[in-house]
């Protein structure tokens, strides 16, 4: 199975989770082609921006390590090169620009230098932003998703952050929930 397959089959499991741009972008079935497909260049400086992005979204807590641990800063990026066509290539660079030039002119300091508290309103700035025309896409939609989509089948999202069961027995549709228990990743 090619990767294009696998992902396409992993967003119809989390559909529920990932917004309709991210679904359509990874469940429509063409094939882009080569002179379509401009490769944007990421540098060191933009993967470990997108990493304190994700980890932000979801930190790391005492039950599970977060999507910084997670491998997402060079997660996101391959999924934007090899799964988006080049206008939304395009978009999600420009819109993570903005987002780091917004750190520089209203804090002085790049996302990675800024605490926690402004990058959270940074974060939500971008996000409201982002909810102006929801048919759009838009820079903040496109990594909250690749965020969820990454750390939710990361070894660390399935084998930590949820419950696992290597080797599945049957189907217990009534099976006890414990307080507390986390949910089932198989």
């Amino acid at each position: 199975m090619d990767r294009r397959k696998a992902i396409k089959n992993l967003a119809l499991v989390l559909g529920g989770v990932i917004s309709a741009t991210t679904v359509g972008i990874l469940i429509k079935d063409f094939v882009i082609p080569e002179n379509d497909n401009k490769k944007f260049s990421f540098s060191a400086t933009d993967e470990d921006f997108l990493s304190e992005f994700a980890d932000l979204l979801i930190p790391t807590t005492k039950a599970s390590p977060g999507a910084k641990a997670a491998g997402l800063g060079a997660f996101i990026p391959m999924m934007i090169n090899d799964c988006y066509p080049a206008d939304l290539q395009q978009t999600f660079a420009t819109g993570m620009k903005e987002m780091q030039d917004k750190c520089m002119s209203q804090f002085n300091k790049d996302f990675k230098s800024l605490s926690i508290e402004d990058r959270t309103k940074i974060v939500e700035e971008t996000s409201k932003e982002s909810l102006v025309d929801i048919n759009k896409p838009s820079f903040f939609i496109i990594a909250r998703d690749l965020t969820i989509l990454g750390y939710f089948s990361s070894e660390i999202g399935c084998t930590q952050a949820r419950e696992y069961l290597a080797v599945p027995g049957r189907y217990d549709g009534s099976a006890e929930y414990k307080p507390g228990q986390k949910a089932w990743a198989t």
